[in-house]
């Protein structure tokens, strides 16, 4: 191989890193976002097996960043070693990818029956802050913009609705556009009117149909990858050996 055809390979290794660098980057800022909102919806999932697609997306999110350093000490170096160490960082980052998109593929049909306990957490609102469940509650309807299960008037069904008297929903599910609000159920107007289910379902499923879809990128950006490191392994420089003969 021509020295200006090794270059050319080499630019083309370092493009591709770029590429797993931003790729990485986006991954693991996608992994953080789901882990911190299973964190805070935690009392309301029958499981915490949803996490596994967040957790091996922030291992592929380590392994393309490490990848990327290590392509361009690839590019920079003609070693043998460090190049076949490459590729086998692809490998892992291959299989990370895989199994956390079939995993968060799974979990996406699923969201249904792990939001199961949803129900009866609302039904056991105390209305304190003490409480982490009905804390949760409050967060969840205050930074969803949802109110009840299905809609405000799930809230009719629970303990809580009947000790206030019947007459006032939760303050949390009043609408921020309606500082008088107070919760009163006469007053359906100023509650927020869709239900914290279908908003939980949409914000899970957001971010694992992000993991998903991922996955074909990173793949389409690694056989580049493999293919530039193939012609750079096929194709090492010839070292040229002297025989030292000894006067």
């Amino acid at each position: 191989m021509s020295d200006q055809r090794r270059k050319s390979f080499k630019r083309i290794l370092r493009c591709a890193c770029q590429l797993l660098w931003v790729v990485g980057l986006v991954v693991g800022l996608s992994g953080v976002y789901l882990l911190k909102n299973l964190r805070q919806s935690s009392v309301f999932l029958s499981h915490s097996y949803i996490t596994l697609p967040a957790i091996l997306a922030l291992a592929s999110a380590a392994f393309l960043l490490a990848s990327w350093g290590l392509g361009f000490w690839v590019s920079l170096r003609d070693s043998t070693f460090l190049q076949g160490l490459f590729v086998y960082l692809l490998v892992i980052v291959f299989c990370l990818e895989c199994t956390s998109s079939a995993l968060a593929y799974f979990h996406s049909t699923k969201l249904d029956s792990a939001l199961a306990p949803l129900s009866g957490v609302f039904h056991n609102y105390t209305g304190r802050s003490q409480d982490p469940n009905s804390r949760a509650v409050d967060v969840t309807q205050k930074e969803l913009q949802c109110c009840g299960v299905h809609d405000y008037r799930d809230w009719v069904k629970t303990l809580w609705f009947n000790r206030t008297g019947g007459l006032r929903v939760p303050h949390s599910c009043c609408n921020s556009t309606f500082p008088s609000c107070d919760g009163t159920v006469d007053q359906p107007g100023e509650l927020y009117s869709q239900g914290c289910q279908v908003k939980l379902e949409m914000n899970f499923h957001f971010v694992l149909s992000f993991i998903i879809w991922y996955s074909p990128v990173v793949f389409l950006v690694e056989i580049v990858l493999f293919l530039t490191v193939a012609q750079l392994m096929r194709d090492q420089p010839h070292i040229d050996y002297q025989v030292l003969v000894k006067n």
